[in-house]
Order: structure tokens, then sequence, then C-alpha cells
């Protein structure tokens, strides 16, 4: 009788101790997913199917963007010093560091995205020399991209701006004008729609290629290459606070991948290039940029 109750008590042992190893070994099998990060992206206009790549590359690590789109250029550092964006990709570092001075944000950039030439587009001439006198010309209306157009116009010799005049330019700086060109700016959107209306315009390459504009059909573009063109280099921009998050700097590396490179590349019909500069490179550009501004002010 007593080897019978042991051998009962034996057996409960056992089948508990198995009970608990069984459900140790269930526990570890169930592990916790990890967690998604939602990140909210600031774009301007309707951005290329590129962004779908971005966007399925980033969800394998568990990275979910969603694109928040503005048509105006300020409107996404404003959502993005607000708080309403957590990055932005849509501006070189010409226009950054004009809207930081400006506005006394604390906005910096985390990854290069592309260089574009800036070309100057006519359904009416082949050359610029063709322009005829008073013709209107449209031109990008930011301060970054309007002194740019005016140079690219100069490069042209359409017009001549005073010496040593810097990355922003106005009408004002005009100080030649033989062909007595009137300047039109318009919202950088708008310049591939005015172009039926007015003897040539000044485009974004970017926005060019979203119109179906491709830039050998410019009548004369800047050259991407030049040190003088290195302001106008696009950039992913955070918080400044947030230049070390690692989800936001992924997304940036995500940019640089081949695939995505060729996408960017066919997306705006050969007219951006994906550039990889490091962010120290970038911070530095920016830096001397805004003290270019701020000495010009005083």
């Amino acid at each position: 009788m007593k080897k019978r109750l042991s051998l009962i008590v034996l057996v409960i042992t056992l089948i508990g101790i198995l009970a608990g190893c069984g459900t140790k070994s269930s526990a570890d099998d169930k592990k916790e997913p990890e967690k998604i990060v939602h990140v909210k992206v600031g774009v301007t206009g309707t951005d290329g199917q590129y962004w779908n790549l971005i966007k399925e590359k980033a969800k394998e690590k568990n990275i979910e963007i969603d694109l928040i789109e503005f048509s105006d250029y300020t409107l996404p550092n404003n959502a993005l010093a607000n708080g309403e964006v957590d990055i932005n990709a849509f501006q070189h570092l010409a226009f950054l560091s004009q809207f930081i001075v400006e506005n006394d944000v604390d906005i910096a950039p985390i990854g290069s995205t592309v260089i574009a030439p800036m070309g100057l587009y006519s359904d009416k001439y082949k050359d610029s020399s063709e322009i005829p006198d008073g013709s209107e010309v449209a031109i990008p209306n930011d301060p970054a991209n309007l002194g740019r157009g005016l140079k690219v116009l100069e490069a042209t010799g359409l017009v001549k701006l005073t010496k040593d005049v810097g990355l922003y330019p106005t009408e004002e700086d005009i100080i030649e004008n033989p062909k007595n060109i009137k300047i039109l700016p318009v919202v950088a959107q708008q310049t591939p729609r005015v172009l039926p209306d007015v003897e040539a315009s000044i485009i974004n390459s970017g926005i060019a290629g979203q119109a179906g504009f491709t830039l050998d059909k410019a009548i004369f573009q800047d050259d991407p290459n030049s040190e003088e063109t290195r302001p106008y280099l696009n950039v992913f921009a955070v918080r400044s606070e947030d230049v070390d998050n690692e989800t936001y700097k992924t997304i940036a590396k995500i940019y640089q991948e081949e695939d995505v490179a060729e996408a960017v590349k066919e997306d705006s019909n050969g007219g951006n290039v994906v550039v990889d500069v490091p962010k120290e490179e970038l911070q530095k550009t920016l830096d001397q940029l805004i003290e270019d501004i701020r000495s010009k002010k005083q």
C-alpha cells in the first residue's frame, strides 16, 4: 500500500513538472510582435511613385510612413516646427536657411536626397537668345528659388545682377535688362502651368519632371555639379532635437538605396539625381548659409 501511494505521488509530481515545462515552452513560442513606429513625412505636391517603394522598405523595418502632402513651400516647415509632421522632404539647404532665419525655428538636416538642375523652359523658342524684347518670364516666388532663378537668367545673358549679390538676389538687384524682360514671380508648383501664357518659365527640376518636362527639353539649365549649386542640395529635415532619432535616420538611409535612386530618376524623367552627403557636411553648409543671411541683415 505504501509503495502504491509513493508511486501515485511520483506520477502526480512528474505530470506537474511536465505540465510546467509545457507551459514555459508555449510562452516562449508566443513572442510579442515588434512595435510598429508611425512616422509622418511632409512633402509638397504629389511626390513620385518612389515613395511607395520607400514605404514598402520601411515597413519591413517596422516603420509605417504616412505622407502628408502640402501645396505650398512654407507649410511643410511650419508643420514640422509645430509637430504636425515628424520629417519633411521637399526643400534644399538654401530654402531651409532662409526659413530658419525668418522664422527663428530649430530645424536641421539629417540626410541628403537629390540635387537637380534648374531649367528655363519655353514652348515658343528653342534658345534663350530668341526670347524677344518685352517678354514675360515666370519664376518661382520663394526667396531661395527666386534668387537661383535670377542667376539662371543672368547665365543666359538676359539680365545682369549686382556683383557679389549672394544666394538671394531679388528683382531689385537687376542692374542690366537689355530686353526689358518682365519677371513674373509665381508659386513654384505653378511654373509649368503658366508656360502657355508666358514666353518662358524657370521650373525646378522635380516639378518639371512631375509635369512631364524632361531636362533635355530645357532651353537652358544651371550645372548641378558646380560648387555654386551645393546650397541647392535637397534634404530630409527634422526638429533639431530629433537629429539622432534612429527611425528617422533609417528612412534617410533607405532613400539612398540603389533601387530607390533608380525610381527617383525615373519619376523625375532623369531630372533628379540622388546624392549621399553626410549630415555633418549638410549642417556645415546650412550654418554658413544662415551666417551669410544674418550678416547681410545687419
